[in-house]
Order: structure tokens, then sequence, then C-alpha cells
């Protein structure tokens, strides 16, 4: 068990604890520099990390994840230490979490209850609150059986709230399967709801031909101050920053004009983690499902993190499953004023070193995004065959349309669209591309 020195009285007392079996297809591979990350969150979430401490363990106890012996320990630490919470490195299963509570006689919580505590702390925006209600609603109802202790926790946001009972604001045992599943649809309708906003949004953008270029990272890469940067937003305008872990939960867009004067979009996204919630990824899929219809990701990576490799992994990962395939992607390493030589790395065709606070490298990063984006569009000058008229709406929709004239054999129509429209035309015409 190791001892941690607290910064503040007033916060609570939490101790850490992960299990390690050497499967990373079990998820069970907590290390030193996961609970690294852990203690981050939890600092993040208003707690002091007290103690921490690693069991490892052939397989996991199926009905408390730890052995006999180290449940036993970590209750007399608990006892000795005055600990508030006690939170694990891995995802428990509500059985486990039950078992556990009853063991160590204290709150349990796992890491994606922390996160999503963090979650409901930091949205502002009612889009942002509703997703995060949902993701808890979604974490709680499993749960609901013999969460005494946690439920009676359980407040409105905000405040000195203890971790882990910030969001939908349930009290006590009030709360049964029933009401979570009405509140679950409810959520899920008004989410619906504004998926179809966001639909409609992306629609005239995409009639109006700005292409959409979004920012994905790690939490803590320094998105958020990568877009102030680009932007040259100041003031009220500039999306808040600050050195911590999900600072950005509300995405932010903003335009930015290139050198050639042509016009883009900007949008930030909510940071990625190690072991990112599925919740989380249902609930905020009217967000994220951007990332699908981007024309250009940026993948921004923190160069001075010792940990960036395994950081960058998670974000491929994750950003592999909602990007579409055929989007191209830069990857940014910023804060390389940070860097040690042997951290920087050489620069690609699609890779680039900069530093967003020391504004640094930002005048390669535009034009690297401003050959990207028009490399994905093509120009076109077709005849349409008056027996296939009805393109020339589909083109009104989804392209920039020049010019139309109409001739005896058919529809001149001159413009430009993205490859994969130019595709599908040119099949329908008969043409090669």
């Amino acid at each position: 068990m190791e001892h941690r020195q607290t910064t503040d009285t007033a916060r609570e007392r939490v101790l850490i604890a992960g299990f390690h079996a050497g499967s990373r297809e079990l998820g069970l591979e907590s290390t030193d520099e996961t609970l690294d990350e852990l203690e981050a969150l939890i600092s993040t979430a208003g707690g002091d990390v007290v103690l921490r401490t690693i069991q490892n363990r052939a397989a996991p106890e199926p009905a408390t994840l730890f052995g006999e012996g180290k449940c036993e320990e970590i209750r007399e630490a608990v006892e000795a230490n005055d600990i508030d919470l006690v939170v694990f490195d891995n995802d428990l299963s509500p059985i486990q979490m039950k078992n556990l509570e009853d063991r160590l006689n204290c709150p349990i919580l796992d890491r994606t209850g922390v996160i999503l505590d963090i979650f409901a702390s930091r949205a502002s925006t009612a889009e942002g609150k509703l997703q995060v209600a949902l993701a808890q609603y979604k974490y709680l109802l499993p749960r609901l059986a013999g969460q005494g202790r946690n439920l009676s926790r359980q407040t409105a946001s905000g405040g000195k709230s203890p971790i882990g009972t910030r969001g939908p604001g349930e009290t006590k045992l009030e709360t049964d399967r029933r009401h979570i599943r009405e509140r679950i649809t409810r959520l899920e309708a008004e989410l619906e709801t504004v998926r179809r906003v966001r639909g409609e949004q992306r629609k005239k953008r995409e009639k109006s031909e700005i292409p959409l270029v979004a920012l994905v990272g790690y939490t803590n890469a320094g998105k958020s101050t990568l877009l102030n940067a680009l932007t040259n937003a100041e003031g009220s305008d500039a999306v808040h920053t600050a050195d911590r872990l999900f600072d950005t939960l509300d995405p932010t867009t903003r335009s930015l004009t290139l050198p050639d004067k042509s016009e883009i979009l900007l949008t930030d996204t909510v940071g990625f983690i190690k072991n990112l919630p599925h919740q989380l990824i249902s609930a905020f899929r009217a967000t994220l499902e951007e990332l699908e219809y981007a024309d250009l990701v940026l993948h921004i990576v923190d160069a001075s993190d010792e940990m960036r490799d395994e950081q960058m992994r998670v974000t491929d990962q994750l950003a592999d499953e909602l990007c579409g395939s055929e989007v191209p992607r830069i990857r940014v390493y910023n804060k390389c004023d940070r860097c040690t030589p042997d951290q920087l790395v050489a620069e690609t065709a699609d890779t680039v070193c900069i530093s967003a606070v020391k504004r640094r490298n930002l005048e390669k990063l535009i034009e690297m995004i401003r050959t990207a984006v028009s490399a994905r569009r093509v120009d076109f000058d077709w005849k349409l065959p008056y027996a296939k008229a009805g393109l020339l709406s589909k083109l009104y929709d989804t392209a920039r349309v020049d010019s139309e004239e109409y001739e005896a054999d058919g529809i001149r129509v001159k413009g430009s669209c993205d490859q994969k429209l130019y595709g599908q035309v040119c099949k329908l015409l008969g043409v090669n591309e």
C-alpha cells in the first residue's frame, strides 16, 4: 500500500486500487501509469488520493475482483486513514460493486463512475447536460440493486457534492428501474431531436461547400488551445482552456479563412481517454457523429507526455470507430516547446510538430490543412441527359453548382463536389472519372 501526500483536508480522501491480470483482453491491466491517470482524474473531480495499491493476480475473484486478503488489507487501510471513497481503476460489475461496498464498509466507485462525474461537473450547455444525464442513468440502471450507500450520496450537480454524486440529482432509494427507464426514454427522444437538427445543419454546410475539420485527441492534449490559436480567438470569443483533464466537454465550432481565401470550419471535440465509458460514446452520438462527416481530422498529440504512444493508440482506435475510413488525418504533435530532443519526431507529409501556446509552426499546419481539404474537392463539367435531369437537384443539395445551361441534348452543369459524389455521378452518367 503506497501512501500519497494530501494537499487539502477539505477535499475527499480517496484510496485507489487496480487489478492486473496481465491480460489486455480482460481489461485488467492496471499499472502505475494507469493509476497515475486515475489519480489525475480524482484530482480533477475534487479529491485527494491518500493511498494506492495494485494487486497482481493470475485471475480475478468473480465476486469482488480482488482476493480475500487484499480486500481485508484495503478495509483496514480505509479505517486507519479516514478514507471517504475507494475508487477502482477497473470497471466493476454491479454485483462486484455491491460486494466490495459491503466488505470495505465504504462508498465504492470505478473508473467509469469518476469520468461520468467529471463530465457532469463540466457540462454547461443544455445539450451537454442531456448527454451526461443519459450516460449516468445508463450507468446507474444496472447498479440500483443494493446500492444504498451510493444512492444516499446522490445529489444535484455542482457545489461541494462528493465525487460520484453529481449529475441527474436522484435521492436515496426513490429511484427505481421504472423511473430510470422512463427518464432514459425521454432523454433519448430529446437527443434524437438534437441529432436531427445537427443533420439539417450538416446539409446546409455541405450545400455551402464549407469543409469541416475536426480536432480529436487524448484529453488535455491541447485541442482547445490550438483552436484558439488557429482562429485568433481572444477574450470572450476564446474557448476556455486549463491544464486539467476534460476541460472541454461541450463542442465548439469556429470558422477559419485559409491563405487562399477559402473558408473551413474547425470543431473541437471532447477528449478521449483509455477505456472511455461506452455510455458516453452512446450518449454523445449526436456530437461525435460529426467526425464521420468531417473532411479532415487533426489528431492532436501531447508530444511531451511520456505515455504519448499509448495515448495515440487509444485515440487512433476510437477515431477508427467514429470517423469514416476515407477521411484523411494529420497528426499534430503539440507542446513541442516542452519536449526533450529525444521526444521530437521527424515531420512528414501528414505529420507536423507545433506549439499552440507559443504559436510555433502554425503556418505550416494551416498549409497542410489547405492542401488536404482542397484535395478532396473535384471540379466537374457534366452534360446531364434530360432523362437524368433529377441529378441536378442532387447536385444543388450536396455540391456547389457554378452554372447550368440548357442545350438541345441535355443540361450542361459546372461546379465542384467531393470525390465520393463525383464518383457516384460519373458512374450514373457512364463517364470516366
